[in-house]
């Protein structure tokens, strides 16, 4: 979900140029279609229900995108920069959450001499005890006090800080630092402690996928039948997010490679323009995935293995079109828009070999999938009793609420987004 509302008015060339408006992702459109298609991919036991509500499973698949002008925790959970924790397939960042909100936490104190002391992962300081261990260690006058890792160190991540992990600032008591390392309370030289999450600000999307999973399981088995339909069309939200080669890279709207706007042209425009007319829904059905984690970070493997395709697909056809060929205007809500032309978009289509219309496909059945295991993990509840739902007064309120923070809010997300 990485794109923008680009508003720029140029009164000297007497236009409006607006990038998509809204249109991230997969764009309103994409999205929606999406989940709309994956409620035909599942077993009759849970399909009757799903179609009684296909149109809210439909209109709130952009709930999450319209959300990032609410809170600026939203828009991390749209992607992940995979490359800038290395080399595919990244195995220095850890599939577990908690493992990885770990290893890319800072943690420290400041001194009554207004000097920052940050714990360090420590495994040189170790040797001669136990060289196969990692520890966490501090410095402690002239020498370091350290502890174990995976154990000690652990705990006290879990236990304070994870629950931080929603606050504006991650406030540490300083006694907990004492108690981490078996010292007495007061015996640091610690004025204030710290913790600083180094690791959301690139993205947590196949974390939170699979903890989005968890819920959704936990709603069927509860037979919550607000909280099945709001998570399922989150869920394939996310799913559809994940499915973006462009959501798993730090160049993620061509910056970097001067391509600014090529994720909505990838995966909006393209869509936009050619998938009722061409693209094939029949995908399959849906099924039960034995490992989620796994299966969601394949997923996003999989959409990172593409990435450089992409890219250097559109930047050799970029070179080889006519450039006044390249994109046009269209009138849309009464705009001026810019953007690109349909005959520059069908070549782009053509070169890519299918790569779009493979995405939008495997997401329809990744969500079904995605639905049905959750229905199946919860001990496959009757959704026969179940009918078509009615928002309370209370959700339409909320609703609302959230419509205004698009009209009238920020993104709180990236600067293109």
């Amino acid at each position: 979900m990485k794109k923008a509302l680009a508003l720029l008015c140029l009164s000297s060339a007497a236009f409006v140029l607006l990038s998509l408006s809204l249109a991230e992702d997969w764009g309103f459109w994409g999205h929606r279609r999406i989940n709309r298609m994956a409620v035909f991919t599942l077993p009759p036991e849970m399909a009757a229900y799903f179609k009684k509500n296909i149109e809210y499973l439909t209109e709130h698949a952009v709930d999450p995108d319209k959300r990032r002008y609410a809170t600026r925790h939203e828009a991390v959970r749209h992607y992940i920069d995979a490359d800038h924790w290395g080399t595919y397939p990244f195995p220095e960042l850890p599939r577990d959450w908690n493992d990885a909100l770990m290893k890319f936490t800072e943690v420290g104190l400041v001194n009554a001499s207004g000097d920052t002391v940050r714990l360090a992962r420590d495994t040189a300081w170790a040797e001669g005890r136990d060289g196969a261990e990692v520890f966490i260690s501090l410095p402690l006058g002239n020498s370091r006090v350290a502890v174990n890792y995976q154990r000690a160190y652990r705990a006290f991540f879990l236990r304070n800080i994870l629950p931080l992990y929603y606050e504006d600032e991650w406030v540490v008591d300083c006694d907990s630092l004492c108690a981490l390392f078996g010292l007495e309370a007061g015996s640091l030289d610690c004025m204030s402690a710290f913790a600083v999450d180094h690791l959301s600000e690139y993205g947590i999307l196949p974390y939170h996928l699979l903890a989005m999973q968890n819920r959704l399981t936990e709603a069927f088995r509860q037979k919550d039948e607000a909280r099945i339909l709001r998570l399922a069309a989150e869920m394939g939200h996310y799913i559809g997010d994940a499915h973006v080669p462009l959501h798993t890279t730090e160049n993620y709207n061509g910056q970097l490679t001067n391509q600014l706007g090529i994720h909505a042209f990838w995966e909006s425009r393209i869509p936009e323009l050619f998938a009722d007319k061409t693209y094939d829904y029949f995908v399959g059905k849906a099924e039960y995935i034995s490992r989620p984690k796994e299966y969601f970070w394949d997923m996003v493997l999989a959409s990172h293995a593409l990435v450089d395709s992409v890219l250097l697909v559109e930047r050799r056809l970029s070179r080889e079109f006519p450039s006044d060929k390249q994109y046009c205007y269209e009138e849309r809500l009464g705009l001026t828009i810019r953007t690109q032309c349909e005959e520059y978009a069908a070549a782009y289509q053509e070169r890519l070999s299918g790569m779009v219309e493979a995405r939008l496909q495997a997401s329809i059945r990744a969500i079904g999938s995605s639905w049905y295991t959750a229905w199946v993990d919860a001990g496959q509840p009757r959704l026969s009793t179940l009918g078509e739902y009615r928002p309370t007064v209370a959700e339409a309120r909320e609703m609302e609420e959230l419509e205004k923070e698009v009209k009238g809010g920020a993104n709180k997300g990236r600067p293109h987004e």
